[in-house]
């Protein structure tokens, strides 16, 4: 819990935490609790402010993250669409399908795309070949 106290030596004010109220009481007792400027041990909790949570902000708030998801979601859904018009799809060969063009086995004039595992992305970035992972929604995804 989060008291406002009150140093009656120097008048400073300030927050601490607290656990609970008794450990509070149970340190003021034990004349543990001192002001972090004068020192003194005269120090009291005082009267502290609700925090209410204004429902308005919270709605406001939740709208404008959830706006802001479905614009990083529009965003994506046009570099894919950059992609699939732009470079050809090579499913689940997409590492051997990377290495042919890579060590010119195979000559492609299109940029590929597919899939591979994060251990395959790995493996074709430390032999030195281009490799980019970004997200991908389905196109039955909102």
């Amino acid at each position: 819990m989060k008291y406002k106290l009150f140093c009656n030596n120097c008048n400073n004010t300030f927050d601490s935490w607290f656990s609970s109220s008794n450990e509070f009481d149970k340190l003021q007792k034990l004349k543990l609790l001192s002001c972090h400027l004068c020192e003194s041990l005269e120090v009291e909790k005082t009267l502290m402010t609700p925090n209410i949570v204004n429902q308005t902000n919270k709605i406001k708030k939740e709208k404008s993250e959830t706006e802001k998801i479905k614009k990083v979601k529009r965003k994506i859904k046009e570099y894919q669409n950059f992609i699939k018009n732009n470079f050809e799809y090579v499913g689940d060969k997409f590492a051997y399908e990377a290495r042919s063009i890579h060590y010119n086995k195979k000559m492609n004039k299109k940029g590929i795309y597919g899939n591979a595992s994060p251990q395959e992305v790995d493996d074709l970035k430390n032999e030195g070949i281009e490799t980019d992972v970004i997200p991908w929604i389905n196109d039955r995804e909102n």
